[in-house]
């Protein structure tokens, strides 16, 4: 479980195939102390939220974390788009006391959605997402979602889209900042609307 407070940055620094994919994130910028390379924290067999998909830490050299990811995680996410380079959230599982300073985050994407549009007001930007029939039934406006596993407030839902309002710290923290218009975000729906929703729709049947 996590709560979409992105706790470092990494960068994708090598990616493997034999038989399973594998992925070396060097880790280049710490955004929360608690996620500093101690072996307290950070273990071999832990989960860490990788631009919002939950992985397992299966080998750990100083600050270059080693994921295995599968065929199915690579088709469901927007994993399948990483280069070597490309940026990566990261936030390491809660722990029993932690701070939620988001919401509930699984770490399992429920789909991966196109970036319409990028627009700045007030020293904010304001990302427009296409939605799709899937989730569209889960988003609210002003209920939580998590765009790349940051926990952020839906502004506005229309027909065939939502927008949310990304501010300035945001922006800086996070590999939001890297994303282009075109570009597919990994998505997860908040769990209390997953589960209202799925509610109504026994209830209505």
């Amino acid at each position: 479980m996590f709560s979409g407070i992105i706790s470092a940055l990494g960068n994708v620094k090598n990616i493997t195939y034999n038989d399973i994919y594998s992925v070396d994130i060097e880790i280049t910028k710490i955004n929360l102390e608690d996620f500093e390379k101690s072996d307290n924290l950070i273990k071999i067999g832990c989960s860490i939220a990788c631009s919002g998909v939950c992985l397992t830490l299966t080998e750990k050299n100083d600050n270059v974390l080693t994921f295995d990811i599968s065929k199915e995680t690579m088709n469901k996410t927007n994993l399948s788009d990483w280069k070597i380079g490309s940026l990566v959230n990261l936030e390491r599982a809660l722990r029993v006391g932690d701070e939620i300073g988001g919401h509930f985050v699984t770490g399992h994407v429920d789909t991966v959605l196109e970036l319409q549009n990028i627009i700045e007001e007030d020293g904010s930007k304001i990302l427009f997402i296409k939605l799709n029939k899937e989730i569209s039934p889960y988003v609210a406006s002003k209920g939580s979602i998590t765009i790349e596993g940051v926990s952020l407030t839906v502004n506005d839902v229309m027909n065939d889209y939502f927008n949310v309002n990304i501010i300035p710290f945001t922006w800086d923290n996070t590999n939001l900042r890297d994303i282009k218009v075109n570009d597919f975000v990994n998505v997860e729906i908040d769990l209390l609307s997953r589960y209202l929703v799925n509610y109504q729709k026994r209830k209505d049947n």
